[in-house]
């Protein structure tokens, strides 16, 4: 027995897991077994940002050189800012709200605020998995659609390439090329055809896949119209709403068993194009651009605020996902260990993805005779036009791409119903009396999809890009995750005291992480995100999508995508020194306190913040039927 409990023991509940609920909420669920917290995880942070954003990032920021960065934001932010989340959720079995009003209730903002960048992620990131069913339905289609302009929506600019190692028996000497009529000269420039070579012709022409995209999926108007809606797209948006739906519409007992899938299937997917892209001709030199460091690089500030946003993002970090998913492990899980060894694996896929989409593009420029910066891109470009046009290319194209969109798919699938997850878990806990009745649960999940996907709705429309754009550049935006991140850390470190959350930690785990973690709490996290987001403030860019600018428009709604979830902060503040300005800072009476008399905070053996008083239980009939109950556990 420690010297803390001899003088008075743990305060708080004896036993966590068999907490009994007030009267009337019926009893809150857990993981059946360690693997489905660890999949729906893996599902959550292992997404479409692994595939195409860390590799092109790699490319564009000096190749290897990139590594350096990136690792120094993931040790000392990423992992730590992790690691609280995760073990906060699993410390106080609450969601991403409910678990910051029983730690700090003045701080519950920070919950709210995380909420709401969910809300945005929930409404536009399903619109790709719209775009990759599109896709996917298209890619049983021989020839494939995006690979010829023999279709109504290309234009005369429209030039498809044919690739001699799909096609050897178009290269031999006697082959005959007289069938092919894709490269039309426009009116524009027909009388000076003469003077115009080769090069200059496919300078000005565009690609088929690009087409395919812009004329076809998108179909951008000049004017960018948003009541214009194409009706395929919203039928494929409603069908990635029904997929989401029955995947969780049971909570975390459905949840668990489809993540076994989910989770999975896209490595398999993964290997095999990987496996597929490395032994294909000119891809050692897609992968030479890479990873071969670019030393100048390092000293570019954008290439570390790019590695730091990329961290946050691939993380999941301040969405409240992680708590949301931790609130279900008993009380005793090794969340420590889970959670080093899911940034291991999301770092790892994010390289190991790097290998099979720079093989396969290294190809591609091998076969078209470009460079790697002509045929490299990121975001939707890559998913939706450069790796469609690579496996057109490619013998059996249809069936590579059927399997490439599957990727895609499952990759944003689960990434998708784990963020609705997390929000209902949210909701839940903060009504439990009334939705965790029978059939509350699924109403719920079955309201919050309907509400996504109306206002998904004007995405699929001819502007809707637009408004995707805007969402994913502002909505989750770095600004907005590092200010929740410096309070999340500064909250846990300095209000709560990182010693007695260390010490709620070990009372989980039954040791204490590694020391460098309450020193990354406490100064390096904090310190870091608040220069990177000062970074990110003061270095502007006009917002474009595709050659159109919005007008001032953009930059009002921009704004107010930045600030609603911030604003959420002050104003719960302002309502907690209303409502009890006593015990502003005072956690909640129900959480375990294993260590009750020990400092909140101390600094090279100096005490910061002394032990502070814990307030008296609830004396509700509930609570006093567990104190009852507590001696015959002994």
């Amino acid at each position: 027995m420690t010297e803390e409990t001899s003088r008075g023991g743990p305060v708080g509940d004896s036993d966590p897991d068999k907490r009994i609920p007030e009267e009337g909420i019926p009893p809150r669920g857990k993981w059946a077994n360690k693997m489905e917290f660890i999949f729906s995880m893996a599902g959550e942070i292992i997404g479409l940002g692994n595939v195409w954003r860390f590799p092109y990032l790699c490319f564009k920021n000096g190749g290897g050189v990139f590594f350096i960065p990136y690792f120094v934001f993931l040790f000392f932010c990423g992992i730590p800012v992790f690691f609280l989340e995760t073990s906060l959720g699993q410390y106080t079995s609450e969601g991403g709200v409910t678990a910051w009003r029983k730690i700090c209730p003045m701080f519950e903002g920070l919950g709210i605020a995380s909420q709401v960048i969910v809300t945005y992620l929930n409404i536009y990131y399903i619109v790709v998995l719209a775009w990759g069913i599109f896709y996917l339905y298209n890619s049983f289609k021989s020839p494939l659609p995006w690979s010829s302009c023999d279709n109504p929506w290309n234009t005369n600019l429209c030039h498809s390439s044919i690739s001699k190692f799909a096609n050897p028996h178009l290269f031999q000497p006697d082959s005959n090329w007289s069938f092919l009529n894709n490269i039309t000269a426009p009116d524009y420039f027909t009388e000076n055809y003469t003077y115009m070579n080769e090069t200059d012709i496919f300078s000005i022409s565009t690609s088929p896949e690009e087409e395919f995209w812009i004329h076809r999926v998108l179909r951008m108007s000049d004017g960018m119209s948003m009541t214009n809606m194409h009706w395929d797209l919203a039928l494929c948006l409603l069908a990635a709403w029904v997929i989401c739906y029955f995947c969780i519409f049971k909570g975390i007992k459905s949840t668990g068993k489809v993540v076994y899938v989910t989770a999975t299937l896209p490595y398999l997917l993964l290997i095999l194009i990987f496996f597929r892209g490395v032994t294909l001709p000119g891809a050692a030199d897609g992968l030479k651009y890479y990873l071969i460091p670019d030393f100048e690089k390092i000293a570019d500030p954008n290439v570390w605020r790019d590695a730091g946003t990329q961290v946050l993002f691939s993380y999941a970090v301040c969405q409240g996902v992680l708590t949301s998913l931790g609130s279900y492990n008993k009380y005793n899980n090794n969340c420590y260990r889970d959670c080093l060894g899911l940034c291991l694996l999301n770092s790892a896929t994010s390289i190991f993805a790097g290998f099979a989409v720079f093989s396969v593009l290294g190809f591609m420029a091998h076969e078209l005779g470009l460079s790697m910066y002509d045929v490299a891109s990121s975001g939707p470009g890559l998913a939706f036009i450069a790796y469609p046009k690579a496996l057109s290319l490619l013998p059996g194209s249809t069936f590579w791409a059927v399997l490439f969109f599957l990727m895609i798919l499952f990759l944003g699938l689960d990434s998708q119903f784990v963020c609705v997850e997390s929000l209902a878990t949210a909701i839940t806990d903060m009504f439990p009396r009334q939705l965790r009745r029978p059939c509350a649960r699924e109403l719920l999940v079955l309201g919050i999809a309907v509400v996504c996907f109306l206002l998904g709705l004007p995405m699929v429309t001819e502007g809707g890009i637009v408004l995707f754009t805007l969402m994913d550049t502002y909505g989750a935006s770095g600004i907005t995750l590092l200010i929740i991140a410096c309070f999340e850390t500064i909250v846990i470190a300095w209000v709560y005291g990182v010693d007695r959350f260390l010490d709620n930690i070990e009372d989980m785990i039954g040791y204490r992480p590694f020391p460098v973690i309450k020193y990354c709490w406490l100064f390096v996290t904090p310190l870091i995100c608040g220069l990177t987001m000062l970074y990110n403030l003061s270095d502007t860019y006009p917002f474009m999508v595709y050659d159109y600018m919005p007008g001032k428009w953009s930059s009002v709604v921009g704004s107010l995508l930045i600030i609603t979830p911030l604003i959420c902060i002050p104003a719960f503040i302002v309502i907690s020194l209303c409502k009890n300005s006593q015990n502003m800072t005072t956690p909640s009476a129900d959480l375990r306190q294993a260590k009750p008399h020990k400092p909140i905070l101390t600094l090279c053996k100096y005490v910061i913040f002394k032990a502070r008083p814990q307030p008296n239980r609830r004396t509700d009939e509930a609570n006093e039927k567990m104190m009852m109950e507590e001696p015959s556990r002994v």
